[in-house]
């Protein structure tokens, strides 16, 4: 039951992570032909996986509890030794890599930025799409510009405040930091509900195994 308890917490984080309002806007941009970064998006993708099939787990458990089978039990406790293995394999994984995601993200909001105050850029169309992105980015962080010298005052300079948000003022944040506090707080949200889950896990093995164990050596009649 705890399994599929904690496969349904796994699929809850997954499934949120995936429909945020912030990181949804921001890692589903496009411009000129490239996509926003989807490292953080194809690991939800997994998490959600890994979720349901953590509560597939959790039935195979329950039921062979129920029917007392031995055989099933030790399926069950082979599951969670997998996927506890995996798991403390990409939360090693995980924290060597966690700045990757924002800073992916960044380098792709500096291209972005670069073209649209680029004034060798000729192509108009491409310029608007760069003013959209941007746009979209300052609005969902409440930000504006990056943090080299005074963002508010380089984009005062360019003429292009139209597209930060409507509160911009020249101690708004940049959002190279508003980009890192972001998925810092999703990762720090991550690394809580994986060691709640991995926690779980470990009660779950440990009573798997008494429970074969006890019908392994009880009388039959």
């Amino acid at each position: 039951m705890e399994a599929m308890l904690a496969g349904g917490v796994v699929l809850g984080v997954a499934l949120w992570l995936r429909h945020d309002g912030h990181t949804s806007s921001l890692l589903e941009l496009k411009f000129d032909g490239q996509q926003a970064p989807t490292t953080f998006l194809n690991s939800v993708h997994i998490l959600i996986a890994v979720g349901a099939v953590m509560m597939v787990v959790g039935f195979l458990g329950c039921y062979g509890a129920i029917q007392e089978s031995q055989c099933l039990l030790g399926t069950f406790f082979a599951c969670l030794v997998i996927l506890f293995a995996c798991e403390v394999a990409a939360g090693i994984f995980g924290f060597m890599h966690k700045d990757s995601i924002s800073k992916e993200l960044i380098t792709f909001y500096d291209n972005v930025y670069d073209n649209s105050l680029a004034n060798t850029l000729t192509d108009q169309d491409k310029k608007q799409a760069a003013a959209a992105v941007l746009k979209v980015f300052h609005e969902t962080l409440d930000c504006c510009g990056r943090g080299i010298s005074n963002p508010f005052t380089t984009l005062i300079t360019q003429g292009l405040t139209d597209i930060c948000p409507k509160s911009v003022s020249a101690s708004t944040s940049d959002c190279h930091v508003k980009i890192k506090e972001l998925f810092n707080e999703k990762v720090y949200l991550i690394g809580i509900a994986a060691l709640i889950v991995a926690i779980i896990m470990i009660f779950e093995m440990t009573f798997s195994m008494v429970l074969c164990c006890g019908i392994r050596n009880s009388p039959v009649y």
